[in-house]
Parts: C-alpha cells; structure tokens; sequence
C-alpha cells in the first residue's frame, strides 16, 4: 500500500491513493498505520478514492473517522493539483463538496460549506441556540460556543491560550455527555481585531499543532462574538493560518507541505 506523508502547519497526515483500485482501510489498520512508534504515524489518515469526481475518507489517529478536516483537505487538494493536474474543481469530503485554489507554490486555500449552528443539528444538546452555552465541566462552569463545520466543535474564550489547560479541559469537554459526538475543543485568544492565538485538542487524536476546522471554528465563534472583523489571522503551535467569513461559505488558506512516500507491508 503506498502512501504519502503530508502536513499543513504541522497537522500531519498519510494520504493513501485508492483512485485506481479500492483499498480495504479498516479502523484497526487506519489506528496501526497512524501509530507514531510502530507505524507511519499522523493526526489523520486522508484515504484518497474516485467516484463521480474526486472524494476522501479520514480516519482519526484512533481509527475511527471524522467528516471533515480543513489541513488535511488542503494536502489532498495539493495531491490531486500536482498528481492528477486538479485545482478548482470541487472535491467531495464526508460532510459535503470543497472547492480548492492554488494560492501560491506550497499555499492552497479551500471553501467549506456555511457552519451551523443549530444545536441538534451540531450535535450539541441545549433547549435553544445561543451564541454561548454554559457547560459544567470539571467541577466548573465554563463559558462555549458550540458549531458544526462538518465536525462539531467547542470554542473556549481564554485569556491566554499558551497557559490553558488543554489536555485536561480539552478531553473532557471533548467527552462532555452533551456532545453525543464528541467534539474538537478550541482554546482561543483574541489578540487584536484580526489575529488570535489557538491550540485545539481534536477528537480521536489530541492536541495537535494545528486544525484548519478547528481554527475556522473559533475565528467565526469569535466573530459572531463581536471580538473579530471577517479576515483572521489564527496563529497556532505549527503555524499561521487565514479564515475569512461573511456569513456564508469559509476560506480557509495556509501551507500544504509534502514529506515523504513509503510503501506499508499488508
């Protein structure tokens, strides 16, 4: 099984290529294939197939799958670019088509479909939609907000993000019985009207050094806040990316890097 090692903003991620035959990724091979001591390792795995046009699969590092993930759409968009000669043509993901651009060598920006909002519809469980939702939370109550962008999302307000307590407020508001599907949880710190500071613990994976969803989610949190004009800056630990939003589709634009190929041993 070949594969391609890829990363954007250091959120990294095997792409496996099933355009011309099918391949049998099961969860058990998706978690040992991401294994970072005994495998390739990877935040994801970006499974790469043919239908009516180009779509992916992702596979959390634990095995089981997610809908969608902006870092690693912006490899896939690069992959087919340079492999296939497609750019500008949409790509079908779990939670619907993006349509990618080449910004630059290395720089690609994709459209994600409008986020929602709707509690049920997230999923998250509260009476009403709100732009913010108390949550109870290891033994404290914390201020969210909660969006769907194909993945469901928390966003918390902190006063500094580099000081938060991620792997601890991060995994059990990931697990909070009121995300039936669990969620990625954002750490955001607003630093001017047009750049914040973020790190993200993701579902099936931990804290990673970026999250293109992730940072879509707490720049468009943070704007129905009031706190941020429609183009941020999202400063995270592997890199800065850029998220625009007026209210309809996302652009989210950053680097698409290529590492290495190899070939697994079925």
């Amino acid at each position: 099984m070949r594969f391609t090692k890829m990363h954007g903003a250091g959120n990294d991620f095997v792409l496996i290529d099933a355009v011309s035959a099918p391949i049998d990724l099961t969860p058990a091979l998706a978690e040992r294939v991401a294994d970072r001591h005994r495998g390739v390792g990877c935040d994801q795995i970006m499974l790469i197939e043919r239908r009516a046009r180009f779509a992916y699969r992702i596979f959390n590092a634990d095995g089981t799958s997610a809908a969608q993930c902006g870092n690693g759409a912006r490899c896939v968009a690069r992959y087919l670019h340079e492999r296939y000669g497609v750019i500008d043509t949409p790509i079908d993901s779990p939670s619907g088509p993006i349509t990618p651009t080449c910004l630059a060598p290395g720089r690609y920006a994709i459209a994600l479909p409008t986020p929602v909002f709707a509690p049920d519809q997230i999923p998250f469980l509260a009476a009403v939609e709100s732009l913010t939702y108390p949550i109870d939370v290891c033994d404290r109550t914390l201020e969210i907000c909660a969006l769907s962008m194909g993945n469901p999302h928390a966003v918390l307000p902190v006063g500094s993000a580099q000081t938060a307590d991620v792997d601890t407020l991060g995994a059990a508001l990931s697990h909070h019985r009121r995300f039936p599907d669990r969620a990625n949880v954002g750490f955001a710190q607003v630093l001017s009207r047009s750049a914040i500071a973020l790190r993200v613990y993701e579902r099936g994976v931990g804290e990673t050094l970026a999250c293109g969803s992730g940072a879509c989610a707490a720049a468009i949190a943070l704007i129905r806040l009031g706190q941020l004009d429609h183009a941020v800056s999202v400063h995270l630990p592997g890199g800065t990316l850029d998220v625009s939003w007026d209210g309809g589709e996302v652009h989210l634009a950053g680097p698409a890097e290529f590492v290495f190929e190899g070939e697994w041993l079925l």
